[in-house]
């Protein structure tokens, strides 16, 4: 049976939810080398039709190929080898410390699955971000739906066709549709919900797993602050800047959304900026091979009208027919302006002055905690003390995103931009229950003959100091040791 799914009917999910639970339930994707024969089969989809994931970025959002190589498939294919390469460490029991009382037991935390999961990505990354999360599912022992989105309608095709074509089909489902066949799924009993979209979809996923009980990760958005210090060389910044903010024509979650600069610095800043999108884009970006387009007419709409915030200084110019939106700073903007107001998710970049780099960290912390910041500073001490008085999901120093190519780095936000996180081990985490498991002996019992009644001060008093952890001694410093 073919297990991608378009059924509205609520009987189908159910039907699918559960011939997955019966798959988990038989322990089928327990073992490591069941595991990792999925994982193998996720690589061989995309080596397989890495020209048609290519074609379908190109149909869904003009990216260009070298946009949908560095942003996409060499990011998902390096979570899959990195998974691969270390499931059999991340596998293993671990030990834990023990006490008195236990000295002779055996104790470890064991990474369990959760069990049947629930995976919905969003249109802006619509491969990464739906297979990403899956390479976690697969390698912590989950069996799960993955829900791609409908509005990047040719990946959600793809996706659909490929996955049941690679992976076993009694384990991993993909069903499509919009918001009313998510709601359908929804109503089912899922062990895990792993959510990628925005603030305001992210507490309906919430709300509706509550009513289950239903643990959730939720990668949303928010607005990214940029902190340009006037030390910066306006070239450099400008350079690093324009590249991640127009990547995907601003469609991504991690963009800088805003720089915060003097205006002193904004003065050198913006004729840089000019320079570098003619020398990244040509005289006319829109004939440009490498610059993406608005995904579809509603959010092309969207992001035209925020185009009326400040004062327009590069760019401005804007095509509905087909959905083009010029690379375009804006400055003079004030804090009420509606461009300041919501994620841009669009190629329109607002400077906003500052005085200084203090004023810029209270306009930081007077919003929501983003999901990344970027602080731009020859002097590390003022990088340092941004990141010190600031909170986010991620910060970059001196550049955009590149923080979020690293395995090694777990990726979430905090607050209204999401919780919980993943990449590399930590996507293994976020589906692995940790199981805390004590094995006794028999042979203990004498040992044991102090917990029962009846009482005695003197068996309490052992007690206490047999339960007492290790870990709980105070540790010693070498400044303790020293001579005074």
């Amino acid at each position: 049976m073919r297990r991608s799914l378009a059924a509205s009917s609520m009987s189908s999910f159910q039907d699918t939810v559960g011939h997955l639970r019966t798959s988990f339930d038989s322990g089928k994707t327990r073992p490591r080398k069941y595991r990792l024969a999925q994982l193998q089969a996720l690589m061989r989809l995309m080596e397989e039709n890495n020209d048609a994931v290519i074609e379908a970025l190109a149909k869904d959002l003009h990216r260009p190929k070298f946009e949908a190589v560095a942003g996409e498939i060499t990011l998902l294919n390096n979570e899959i080898k990195f998974a691969i390469n270390n499931l059999k460490t991340w596998m293993k029991d671990e030990p834990v410390e023990k006490n008195l009382a236990t000295s002779q037991d055996t104790a470890f935390i064991r990474k369990d699955p959760y069990g049947v999961v629930l995976i919905i990505g969003p249109w802006n990354y619509p491969l990464s971000l739906i297979l990403i999360p899956l390479v976690g599912a697969i390698a912590a022992g989950n069996c799960g739906i993955l829900k791609p989105s409908e509005i990047s309608t040719n990946m959600e095709k793809l996706v659909s066709d490929l996955v049941p074509r690679y992976l076993d089909k009694d384990c991993y489902a993909v069903v499509c549709g919009g918001p009313k066949e998510t709601t359908q799924l929804l109503e089912n009993k899922f062990d895990y919900i792993f959510f990628t979209g925005s603030p305001n979809v992210g507490k309906i996923i919430m709300t509706a797993a509550a009513k289950q009980l239903t643990p959730v990760t939720l990668e949303l958005g928010g607005k990214n602050p940029c902190v340009i210090d006037n030390g910066c060389d306006p070239k450099i910044a400008a350079n690093r800047v324009i590249f991640h903010h127009f990547f995907n024509a601003g469609q991504t979650c991690t963009s800088p959304d805003y720089v915060l600069c003097t205006k002193e610095m904004r003065e050198k800043l913006v004729p840089a900026m000019k320079e570098t999108v003619e020398k990244f884009y040509g005289k006319d970006p829109k004939k440009s091979p490498d610059f993406a387009r608005i995904i579809n007419d509603r959010h092309f709409n969207r992001v035209k009208a925020l185009m009326g915030s400040g004062k327009v200084v590069i760019g401005g110019d804007c095509d509905e027919k087909e959905r083009y939106i010029a690379p375009t700073v804006v400055v003079e903007v004030k804090e009420s302006d509606p461009v300041m107001q919501e994620e841009i998710f669009g190629p329109i970049l607002p400077i906003m002055d500052v005085k200084g780099v203090d004023e810029a960290v209270a306009f930081i912390n007077r919003h929501e905690r983003p999901l990344a910041l970027y602080a731009f500073s020859p002097d590390s001490k003022v990088v340092d003390g941004i990141i010190e008085r600031t909170s986010s999901g991620g910060v970059c120093g001196n550049d955009g995103m590149m923080h979020m190519t690293l395995t090694s780095l777990p990726f979430g936000g905090i607050g209204h931009s999401g919780m919980g996180k993943y990449h590399g081990k930590f996507t293994f985490d976020t589906f692995s229950h940790e199981r805390a498991v004590l094995l006794r002996s028999f042979a203990t019992e004498e040992l044991n003959s102090i917990l029962y009644p009846p009482y005695t001060e003197e068996h309490l008093s052992i007690l206490v100091s047999s339960l007492e952890s290790s870990a709980a001694q105070p540790a010693t410093c070498p400044e303790s040791r020293a001579k005074p």
